[in-house]
């Protein structure tokens, strides 16, 4: 089963959302923090992804406090 999408306490640098995708996808936050700087050379939206999950991820300790509650 796969791990939750949702921003760590630990290994963050800036809002926790590489360090999340790297748990999700089974990298190293590094590898996803280099992957993200390389997009940022593309065209497209990828700083207006990364803020939209920095506001729509919940953090660790939220997102078990709500699967405490169910």
């Amino acid at each position: 089963m796969a791990t939750a999408l949702v921003r760590p306490r630990n290994n963050r640098m800036i809002a926790g959302v590489c360090a999340g995708l790297a748990q999700r996808f089974g990298t190293t936050p590094t590898t996803m923090r280099v992957i993200f700087v390389l997009s940022c050379l593309l065209p497209g939206p990828q700083f207006l992804v990364y803020l939209a999950l920095w506001i729509l991820l919940p953090t660790e300790d939220r997102a078990a406090g709500a699967a405490a509650s169910w």
